[in-house]
């Protein structure tokens, strides 16, 4: 739960941050949000400790890397387990990402990489050995995301809400 509304500046510090963290300064937000270093640090000590900013991390291609294969397996759990197998899940050797959705008989999407098939396949296994069913595997090309065009105060102002 959020301890305080996300307001404008959270809005363009999560942007900021969604376009590039790594190379995204306190000084460069404090430009974009027309605050102070101090208060842009603050807020995005708060929105980590709130849980809004869950952590950091690379955007890896995997295919470049070498993992040509990236496959999404949706799976169906009992609906009160769902939430709980999720860390057991993100265990397995190859698994990279777990969404729990909330409608639909497929309330798990598992997303899994590798070299080849014989990669993919004890992802599979791995999975009906929890008790889960795998109800369809989807083979992705590409996967690309872009920063939520709403946190941009650029293109988003209160008069659109």
């Amino acid at each position: 739960m959020v301890e305080e509304e996300i307001d404008d500046v959270d809005r363009a510090i999560l942007y900021a941050l969604q376009e590039d963290a790594r190379n995204m300064s306190s000084g460069d937000i404090t430009e974009r949000t027309d605050t102070s270093d101090s208060t842009v640090r603050k807020r995005i000590q708060r929105l980590e400790s709130d849980g809004v900013i869950k952590g950091y991390s690379a955007n890896v291609d995997y295919q470049k890397s070498g993992y040509p294969l990236q496959m999404l397996l949706y799976c169906t759990a009992s609906i009160v387990e769902r939430g709980d197998l999720i860390p057991d899940i993100l265990e397995i050797d190859g698994v990279v990402s777990v969404q729990e959705l909330v409608t639909g008989e497929q309330n798990l999407l598992v997303t899994a990489v590798g070299e080849s098939d014989s990669d993919i396949t004890p992802v599979a296994q791995a999975l009906l050995d929890m008790g889960l069913t795998v109800a369809d595997e989807v083979l992705v090309r590409t996967h690309e995301t872009t920063p939520f065009g709403k946190f941009d105060s650029e293109t988003h102002t209160e008069d659109d809400s």
